[in-house]
């Protein structure tokens, strides 16, 4: 591209918005920027977002966690991508997972805001650590929704699931279990990535009905939301407690519900005590058809995913979210944060047909493969023959 190319480019650009990162991408310091498109980028310094009304395809950015987890890249980024296509067809939708490392994730971040995006959808692997890049964004006029988890900085919108209603229904559902024998019963708690505010709001959320109920014997931390790490940390729970004192677990979600599954087995501990879940990954639902897992927390991706999409295209044309947004969170950082907060259902064997499989999440075949066709005939997913229940 010749330099006269380049600087119309930038010239554009600043025109519509001035940005930081326009300034990296072409290579050109600020100054010589703005001498060289003249009035008209002067007049864009002082022209905030929030009063720029763009109705031109839009470049969006959505950063995801990791791609490990099903529900990112079987729900979340597939979802996202559709709405925004359904609200803006020539918008573009630039993907990037950072594999859970946070630093990763700056990069990532910053690497986009040199390439130019208008908006950001961000569910932040570390949510302190990304807090400067959410800044950079800020300074660079690219607004930042905070997605499933809510990001330090200044953040333009979040949609998320209220996680005390997850942590509520996790401990609700391990107290039913536990039945009159809960008050001498005792627990372990396997809870989140320590780096995740999700963790800890799920947490207070369970121990909110836990108090006073049940023994709690052992809580963890785990790292990375990892299963290898909740299986360590149940091996430990377990060679501390007896392998016969431990009367439940509630598990933050359905991959560290694994971890400790496969801990309580290699215990031989039977029958596995109940154990809660999160997320209604398929694994989660079959082990819960097996008797093995108690329930999951589902929490249905589709709006949570089509409201991210919803906020980025708005604030990225530079519309309020007030028409989207019905709540106001705070952060460590910053306040009255524009939010919408959806509320998760809880999911048993008695009910995966009415939500998991009436929702769409899954199909009957999906879940009911041959070595759970037992598990589904018993619950009534599927007849003798192995056809599906919920056929019209």
């Amino acid at each position: 591209m010749s330099r006269s190319r380049t600087r119309s480019r930038a010239c554009s650009r600043m025109r519509d918005r001035l940005r930081v990162a326009v300034a990296v991408a072409v290579g050109l310091v600020l100054a010589v920027s703005l001498a060289a498109c003249g009035k008209a980028a002067q007049l864009g310094e002082t022209m905030s977002v929030a009063g720029t009304h763009r109705h031109g395809p839009l470049h969006i950015g959505l950063l995801l966690p990791e791609n490990e987890i099903v529900r990112f890249e079987r729900f979340d980024r597939p979802l996202i991508q559709r709405r925004v296509k359904e609200l803006c067809p020539r918008c573009t939708v630039s993907y990037s997972s950072a594999q859970h490392d946070p630093a990763s994730q700056r990069n990532q971040i910053e690497a986009m805001i040199t390439n130019g995006v208008d908006v950001l959808i961000l569910d932040a692997v570390d949510t302190k650590a990304v807090r400067h890049s959410v800044v950079q964004a800020h300074r660079a006029h690219v607004p930042v929704v905070a997605y499933d988890r809510l990001a330090e900085g200044p953040i333009s919108g979040y949609v998320s699931f209220d996680g005390g209603s997850v942590g509520r229904l996790q401990g609700e559902a391990l107290l039913r279990a536990l039945g009159p024998k809960a008050r001498s019963s005792q627990i372990v708690m396997m809870n989140g990535s320590s780096t995740d505010p999700n963790a800890g709001w799920f947490e207070r959320g369970a121990r909110s009905v836990l108090r006073g109920k049940v023994k709690i014997a052992k809580s963890y931390e785990t790292v990375g939301w990892r299963p290898e790490n909740a299986n360590r940390n149940m091996s430990a729970a377990i060679a501390v407690l007896g392998p016969y004192d431990i009367d439940g677990v509630l598990a933050a979600n359905d991959g560290l519900a694994s971890g400790v599954i496969t801990a309580l087995k290699a215990a031989r501990i039977h029958p596995i005590p109940p154990v809660t879940g999160q997320d209604a990954e398929v694994a989660g639902v079959q082990r819960i058809l097996a008797g093995e897992q108690y329930m999951t927390v589902y929490k249905p991706f589709k709006p949570e995913a089509y409201t991210a999409a919803e906020m980025a295209v708005a604030a990225g044309r530079g519309q309020s979210l007030s028409k989207i947004t019905k709540q106001r969170v705070n952060s460590v950082s910053a306040r009255d944060i524009p939010a919408v907060l959806l509320e998760p259902v809880s999911v048993t064997v008695h009910n995966i047909k009415s939500t998991v499989i009436k929702d769409g999440l899954y199909r009957v075949d999906q879940i009911c493969t041959k070595k759970y066709a037992d598990d589904c005939r018993r619950a009534g997913l599927i007849d003798r023959d192995g056809a599906p229940h919920d056929a019209e």
